[in-house]
């Protein structure tokens, strides 16, 4: 049976206050999730930005938005595997 796959945009807000290599590390692993699970059809690296409201008492965080098509099961995992991932602060998907 195949499974339905829906397009989805996924933006998450990683610590830049450790090591640039660490940022890199976490944004790489990310992607290759989704590329592994789905397909991505744009990413926008916005880099390091100031937070709307500090949170963990940092002000900053390196902002990743990637729009990919993947199916609903996926989309459950990846919400699980940012949660347990040291650097990710926040973290969104939204089905388009």
């Amino acid at each position: 049976m195949e499974k339905l796959t829906s397009s989805y945009e996924t933006m998450f807000v990683v610590d830049c206050s450790t090591s640039e290599e660490a940022t890199t590390a976490v944004v790489e692993k990310f992607k290759s999730l989704i590329e592994s699970n789905g397909t991505i059809e744009k990413i926008e690296e916005w880099g390091k930005r100031k937070l709307a409201y500090p949170i963990n008492d940092l002000t900053e965080g390196y902002y990743v938005l990637i729009n990919h098509t993947s199916t609903r099961d996926f989309v459950e995992e990846l919400s699980r595997v940012f949660n347990i991932t040291e650097g990710v602060m926040r973290y969104l998907t939204v089905k388009l």
